[in-house]
């Protein structure tokens, strides 16, 4: 039964590890949130301005009032890579049953756990219909993680040996532009989820893979205003509420149980707040800012349900903190087509040393950013942008005191860095020169 908790705990570790149509080993944001997949424009920007519409059409997914400022047709595609590095080398010899029990047969570290790195999608696109009320819808994935260690045998392999989950979020979107200053906007989050995890169920090389997967879709809400108390300056603040995904899924091959047994378990994912502010200095020049809060503290104690009697098998205890991001942006017109932009950001993150597992090479982190756009025509415009973030470096700890703490006690390091590389299109479905006159707070080149 013990091993059986052991494994539950590991499992849902790993189905909460949510991927975003399966991005990487360190996410590109705290925990396993992905800020990155959102659009080419705002990574080259560090997302700064993101709730205030400064980084073009993709801002629709922090603040949905943004949908006002853009008059007319519009559509933007987005396809991101994610390359995250995180090596965990051990840092003690790593024990049997306590910190002084007798060493474990194998002492290796996981290599990489990010492996190749992943794909990311994205899209947005917004349609006016009166000179006052906007439609649209975005795509994405606002959480992502998959990790899989680079050596399958390894010290903490009872804790995982790969994790797998794809998310797609689609966000139908309203906006009514109250009047000349202000703007709001709502969004109804329709979220799929599906998870595998694999995990050896003993120390030894040749442990046999246990095996947890499900699905779910579930529902949340996103809401936001936009304020332009001045021409040229424009503010947003936006919610973007929790969404309580039920995962209805099966355990195979654990020690002790049925050869299928059903498991349910309800996660809570965090709701969050972001402001922005985006202000237009002359012809040439654009600054940005944002700050967003995200409630991960929420996120702590999960029960695990065995569906054959209904009973909770255990409950997962994260004990995650509150995250907190800053940015800052500034964008450059070098001439009629093209723009020059570039920011840096600052992520607090939820994860620390004493609840980080071996999926997720997380830490306080530093984003460092450049982009470019180009008007291709009227209607086509092209975004670059580039993302590097340096993290520092991250401990895993199970050392008696974590919160998924097994009969292995083991301890390693990871210095985690990530490279994300960008490239989106706008396609303008109408005739510019025929828009309904409503002219943006803030102007996008």
């Amino acid at each position: 039964m013990d091993s059986m908790k052991g494994l539950v705990h590991t499992a849902a570790a790993a189905t909460v590890s949510l991927a975003a149509l399966l991005a990487a080993g360190a996410a590109s944001a705290s925990s396993f949130a992905i800020r990155s997949g959102q659009g080419a424009e705002g990574l080259g920007m560090a997302y700064a301005g993101a709730a205030s519409g400064g980084i073009g059409l993709g801002a629709m997914a922090w603040n949905p009032a943004t949908i006002t400022m853009f008059p007319g047709r519009h559509s933007n595609w987005n396809f991101t890579y994610l390359n995250a590095n995180g090596d965990y080398e051990p840092t003690s010899v790593t024990r049997l049953g306590s910190p002084r029990g007798p060493a474990s047969p194998i002492q290796n570290g996981t290599g990489n756990i990010g492996g190749d790195g992943a794909f990311i999608p994205a899209s947005a696109s917004a349609w006016q219909l009166t000179d006052r009320f906007w439609i649209g819808m975005t795509t994405g994935a606002p959480y992502g993680l998959r990790s899989k260690p680079e050596n399958q045998v390894h010290a903490a392999q009872i804790y995982g040996r790969s994790a797998k989950v794809a998310t797609i979020n689609v966000a139908p979107t309203i906006g009514y532009k109250v009047n000349d200053w202000l703007s709001v906007g709502a969004a109804l989050q329709v979220q799929w989820l599906k998870a595998s995890l694999k995990q050896a169920n003993g120390i030894g090389p040749a442990a046999t893979p246990v095996i947890i997967e499900g699905d779910t879709i579930d529902f949340g809400y996103r809401f936001g205003f936009t304020l332009t108390p001045f021409e040229g300056t424009n503010i947003g603040v936006a919610y973007r509420s929790a969404v309580r995904q039920t995962l209805d899924g099966t355990l195979r091959g654990a020690p002790g149980a049925p050869l299928v047994l059903p498991v349910k378990a309800n996660l809570n994912l965090p709701d969050s707040v972001v402001f922005g502010l985006s202000q237009v200095i002359n012809d040439q020049w654009q600054v940005h800012a944002g700050v967003e809060w995200t409630n991960w503290s929420r996120f702590r104690n999960i029960p695990v349900v065995n569906e054959l009697n209904g009973r909770p098998a255990t409950s997962l205890n994260f004990q995650y903190d509150d995250a907190w991001y800053f940015s800052g942006g500034v964008e450059y017109k070098y001439s009629r087509d093209l723009t020059l932009r570039a920011g840096i950001g600052y992520e607090m993150s939820a994860v620390n040393d004493r609840n980080r597992t071996i999926f997720i090479s997380d830490n306080d982190r530093l984003w460092l950013s450049a982009g470019a756009s180009y008007q291709v025509t009227d209607r086509i415009k092209v975004d670059l942008g580039y993302t590097y973030i340096d993290v520092k470096k991250a401990s895993v700890n199970y050392n008696g005191a974590h919160p998924q703490q097994g009969a292995v006690f083991y301890t390693a390091e990871a210095k985690p860095y990530v490279h994300i590389a960008s490239i989106g299109i706008t396609y303008r479905w109408d005739d510019p020169t025929q828009t309904l006159p409503v002219q943006p707070a803030v102007r996008k080149y």
